[in-house]
């Protein structure tokens, strides 16, 4: 995230920091604007600098005194005369203000003298620009003067050479322009007097040359100098170098270097900002527009910048701190929109910061690694569930009855968060985001589910049972999480999901026909009819299994409940009608007991847990009752019950328990024509509700 810092000032007043202080406070946070401390220091600026332009204006008088007079009597009476009136002097020539100061610059009489190149350029190096650009116009006059006299005429290089002095003189001038306005933001304190004096100059050249309009000669003598648009280009220089010059760490020297750079850059040109606001503009006349045109000519060095920065291979925290900072800092009040730089700083018609196609392309580029870290976070959340869960054989956590995974809520936390900061810099960068978000959540949920499979081939863990039911009760919380929280259509992960849910339900059948056959394929031996196992072994078996269903959403886990309590009936059914030897009278009356005791206790704890498939459990104890029937005649009563309460049943199925029964064919024959009345494409009114259906019957085929 990126980082937000106070919009402070300059102290304007202060003196320059050392490096080695500068350095041990490049983290600290300016003071708020509009300080009372700033102000103060302002002022107290002030009048040091009105007092001192005082002393000099008053040594200027002193010094046209001393060549008019040319006496030592009248400069002694004069130096008298000045002592004694020290103070009130001082009273009277300090200027009150800043329009004062430029008043006394302007009306100041400076003419030009016959001086050398070499004493104009050092004038210019003194900054004296207002007697080098009178003493330069001198000699510019009296140049052109001179080749209307056609004094050249015979010595034309000497013309070249007199304009030339000319030219590199005022390109001098302009050289030092650009200097003095460099330096403005660079300086700790304004040069108040000295941009006065250049306000003045550029006045005064623009007077001088008025033909502003005209194209430059061939010699230049006479042109116009345009030092305001020089002013203006070297305002935007300034700016340049202020944006270049902003800290900024390398990555390997600082991670977070791009959050850093842009919390610097945020911060000293903040500093400039104000530092322009109240004590620059105050040096120049309304039309110059200082404000407007050093925010343009920031926001022109930002941009170039931003771009620069914007073609580097920049990592998913980059990235979203150059989109964040454009989008939400550059002109809130953090920076440009700050009360303190209203109402100078206008940020309404400033073009925008990166170009539209600087803009898609970094956004473009957030998706992509936004990619990258869905990816990633997936593939920490199934690590995790590996390492820390199934591994270690935790077992899953009981909320509200239900088996509880994080799995839903670490899924949606990552997409409402990663939604919630696209949605900041623009609402389509925000439906991408979930968009994508969504197309990873359908590739990792398959990609969960295969390892959550291998994983329970490889082992015969006790929390495979419980981890399924609680990813199951996730996969229900996440459908809904998408649809209420996100709005998104979810009918293709739901599709998944019932993929999913069917490999996860069939290996859940699996492991429960690998712990039930040892027990089944019992069914109908010596030591079963014989009671050498406990009637409740099948059942507790299964409910080692089943149990842990009750902590199963609804209606998910009644399902699943639905398809065990069918599965146990029908292997059990299965395992029954298989061909036996034939069974004397005493053999079958202890296997009708032995059938309808486990019958009743596997359907009671079935129905216990949860179960509400009654309709089940009859199939087992008519079979019962078919097998330990003494009477021959009551048999196809039995039948004909059966028949009806499942009329899935087919002919081999009712030959193949009467032939446990131990009945001869032609009675066999008899039964089934008096008993069986139901065709076989009788409608099924159960609906769903179908038994023999699924029991294969091929095995006794032969016994027929």
């Amino acid at each position: 995230m990126s980082i937000k810092m106070k919009l402070g000032p300059t102290t304007v007043a202060s003196e320059p920091a050392s490096p080695t202080k500068s350095e041990g406070k490049e983290m600290e946070v300016a003071p708020e604007l509009g300080s009372p401390t700033l102000h103060e220091n302002i002022k107290l600026f002030e009048r040091g600098l009105k007092t001192m332009l005082s002393i000099r204006k008053s040594k200027r008088s002193l010094k046209k005194d001393k060549e008019q007079e040319g006496t030592g009597t009248l400069r002694k009476k004069r130096l008298s005369f000045l002592s004694s009136k020290t103070s009130e002097e001082n009273k009277t020539t300090v200027p009150t203000d800043l329009e004062e100061i430029v008043d006394a610059i302007e009306t100041e009489p400076i003419e030009g003298k016959p001086l050398s190149v070499m004493e104009i350029n050092e004038l210019i190096q003194k900054q004296k620009l207002l007697e080098a650009f009178a003493s330069i116009k001198y000699m510019e006059d009296e140049t052109i003067a001179e080749r209307d006299a056609d004094k050249y005429k015979d010595n034309p290089q000497e013309f070249v050479r007199k304009t030339k002095d000319v030219d590199l003189l005022y390109n001098s001038i302009k050289s030092m322009i650009q200097s003095i306005v460099v330096g403005t933001l660079e300086h700790p304190t304004v040069e108040e007097a000295t941009l006065a004096s250049l306000v003045t100059l550029i006045a005064r050249e623009e007077a001088a040359h008025p033909n502003a309009g005209s194209a430059l000669g061939s010699d230049l003598l006479g042109s116009p100098r345009r030092w305001r648009e020089e002013w203006r280009e070297a305002i935007n220089e300034s700016a340049r170098k202020r944006v270049l010059r902003v800290p900024m760490a390398s990555k390997e020297e600082e991670s977070s270097w791009l959050d850093l750079h842009l919390c610097f850059l945020q911060k000293h040109l903040s500093e400039d900002l104000l530092k322009i606001k109240l004590s620059v503009k105050k040096c120049y006349p309304e039309e110059y527009q200082v404000c407007d045109i050093y925010v343009e000519a920031f926001h022109k060095a930002i941009a170039s910048h931003l771009q620069d920065l914007s073609q580097r291979v920049l990592e998913f925290n980059e990235l979203y701190s150059l989109l964040d900072w454009v989008a939400n800092t550059y002109h809130s009040e953090l920076f440009l929109g700050h009360p303190d730089l209203k109402p100078e700083v206008k940020t309404e018609n400033l073009s925008l910061l990166l170009t539209p196609a600087d803009w898609e392309r970094l956004k473009n580029d957030y998706i992509t690694s936004v990619k990258g870290k869905i990816e990633s976070y997936f593939g920490n959340i199934l690590r995790l569930e590996v390492t820390e869960k199934w591994e270690k054989e935790v077992h899953p956590e009981v909320e509200d009855n239900l088996y509880h995974s994080s799995l839903s809520f670490d899924i949606q936390t990552i997409i409402g968060e990663h939604m919630k900061i696209s949605g900041a810099i623009s609402k389509s960068l925000k439906a991408k985001t979930l968009e994508l978000c969504l197309a990873e959540l359908h590739k990792f949920i398959p990609r969960f589910g295969e390892e959550f499979m291998e994983w329970n081939a490889a082992r015969d863990s006790p929390v495979f049972v419980p981890y399924f039911a609680a990813y199951i009760n996730s996969f229900h919380d996440l459908v809904s999480g998408l649809e209420t929280v996100f709005r998104v259509n979810t009918e293709e992960l739901q599709k998944i999901l019932v993929s999913l849910t069917k490999n996860f339900r069939n290996m859940f059948l699996n492991k429960l026909r690998t712990k039930t056959q040892p027990l089944l394929k019992k069914i109908l031996t010596k030591d079963w009819i014989l009671a050498m196992e406990k009637p409740d072994s099948l059942a507790a078996a299964v409910s080692q299994f089943s149990k842990h269903l009750q902590h199963t959403r609804q209606p998910l886990g009644q399902e699943l409940l639905r398809h065990v309590h069918k599965y146990v009936v029908r292997e059990y059914i299965v395992q029954v009608i298989k061909p036996r030897r034939k069974m004397n009278r005493e053999t079958r009356q202890q296997v009708k007991e032995r059938m309808n005791q486990e019958a009743k206790i596997l359907n009671n704890m079935l129905i216990d847990q949860g179960s509400d498939s009654d309709w089940l459990l009859p199939a087992i104890h008519h079979i019962a009752n078919i097998i330990g029937e003494k009477k021959k005649d009551r048999i196809k009563d039995y039948v004909k019950e059966l028949s009806q309460d499942y009329p899935d049943i087919r002919k081999e199925h009712i030959l193949a328990i009467l032939t446990l029964r131990g009945l001869g064919y032609t009675r066999r024959a008899a039964i089934f024509r008096q008993s069986f009345h139901c065709p076989p494409d009788c409608p099924d009114g159960r609906g769903e509700n179908t038994l023999f259906d699924e029991v294969d019957v091929s095995a006794v085929i032969s016994c027929f």
